[in-house]
């Protein structure tokens, strides 16, 4: 089984610039990647797919193999599934399990990473793995959308009128994806096939987008760095 892991990292960043390689208790969020990669025994080869000199430099400096994305593929409006296709088209090696572990998430644990593959791998046979966290808010009764006519709640199904009888519904986060490359290279989104999930606990979950979710993310790793 061999596993390439993949860092989907650009320059541009709108919701916090410079992002990939800003500081988060000494380390930058892509050598957080990285060193996770490298962390778990099973990851044959680590690859970061950039179009940004700098994180060029950033990845090459903590061991890592550098994709040049093309400019097309860096933009705002860009897809993240054909940057994962250039990228598996990129590397000279054939990999049998693609796995993705974007800078975003640097609160994972090698288990959550190690869960992804295992579910891979597992009885079930999904084309794509991906992680997930019990959702704070429920669109059966606490989320809404705003129209002409007003507000109103997202899922609306008069049989359910207790929290108790809704589906159970979780948030996606990018702590891991884990897939059959050839899955990605035929396939045009991430649900086009059988999916499967692990879940992972809110305290390792967090997502980082902008300045107050990466704030929150250093006081949580630093609780947990600090001796």
């Amino acid at each position: 089984m061999k596993v390439c892991a993949f860092i989907f990292a650009r320059g541009g960043s709108k919701g916090l610039p410079g992002k990939n390689i800003k500081l988060l208790h000494g380390k930058t969020l892509l050598q957080r990647s990285v060193e996770m990669a490298k962390q778990c025994d099973f990851v044959n080869a680590v690859y970061v797919s950039t179009d940004d000199n700098a994180i060029a430099t950033e990845a090459v400096k903590h061991g890592a193999a550098v994709i040049h994305r093309p400019e097309h593929l860096a933009t705002d409006n860009a897809s993240e599934w054909l940057a994962w296709q250039h990228a598996i088209k990129s590397v000279d090696q054939r990999c049998e399990i693609f796995l993705s572990l974007p800078t975003t998430a640097p609160l994972r644990v090698e288990q959550d990473v190690r869960d992804c593959i295992s579910v891979l791998e597992g009885p079930k046979k999904p084309d794509i793995v991906v992680t997930m966290s019990e959702a704070s808010r429920s669109p059966f009764f606490n989320m809404v959308a705003r129209s002409e006519s007003g507000i109103r709640v997202v899922c609306h199904d008069p049989k359910i009128i207790r929290r108790q009888d809704a589906p159970e519904v979780f948030d996606l986060t990018t702590v891991a994806y884990a897939a059959r490359p050839q899955y990605i290279l035929d396939s045009t989104s991430l649900f086009a096939g059988k999916v499967e999930a692990v879940v992972i606990p809110k305290e390792r979950a967090i997502d980082i987008d902008d300045i107050h979710d990466f704030e929150v993310a250093e006081f949580l790793i630093r609780k947990r760095e600090t001796p």
